[in-house]
């Protein structure tokens, strides 16, 4: 899979963090941060087309008892009409369980305080989706999570 650029994006409703990882590599790297709105779906295709991404994972938030709850719903909504326009880009839901509190203390230990994260955690949570994925992609020789397309099922 390494050979494949790869996104990742952790979805909010006001903002929605990308980051990428090139063909060759398996370290994920902070992009943008993608205003929540009528735009979004036309700027993540423009980041797919842009970054020649042959797989796009996106968090899934799950509850920390690995339920799906009403956010896991929005996002499987999201990620369905994103699959839609990229296709035949695979779309994969990845558990993003911590992932934004796992960011927030990496900006932390770095140094930025909790109102410098702001402009940044999304795309620091995105970095955190996008790189346990590509660590399960190398350890299991495959993409992981779920396949929008199987969730539609």
């Amino acid at each position: 899979m390494a050979d494949a650029p790869r996104l990742g994006i952790d979805w909010g409703k006001a903002r929605i963090g990308v980051a990428a990882a090139n063909a060759g590599t398996t370290f994920a790297y902070p992009v943008e941060t993608v205003q929540a709105g009528p735009d979004e779906a036309r700027r993540l295709v423009a980041l797919v087309e842009e970054y020649r991404a042959e797989v796009v994972y996106i968090g899934l938030p799950l509850t920390l008892a690995g339920e799906r709850g009403i956010a896991a719903q929005y996002i499987e909504e999201k990620s369905v009409a994103l699959a839609a326009l990229i296709a035949p880009v695979p779309v994969r839901l990845v558990d993003e369980r911590m992932s934004t509190v796992s960011a927030s203390r990496s900006l932390g230990s770095a140094g930025r305080k909790a109102k410098q994260q702001r402009k940044v955690i999304d795309q620091a949570a995105a970095v955190e989706i996008l790189q346990r994925a590509l660590d399960a992609e190398e350890r299991d020789g495959a993409p992981v999570g779920l396949s929008v397309i199987e969730e539609e099922r």
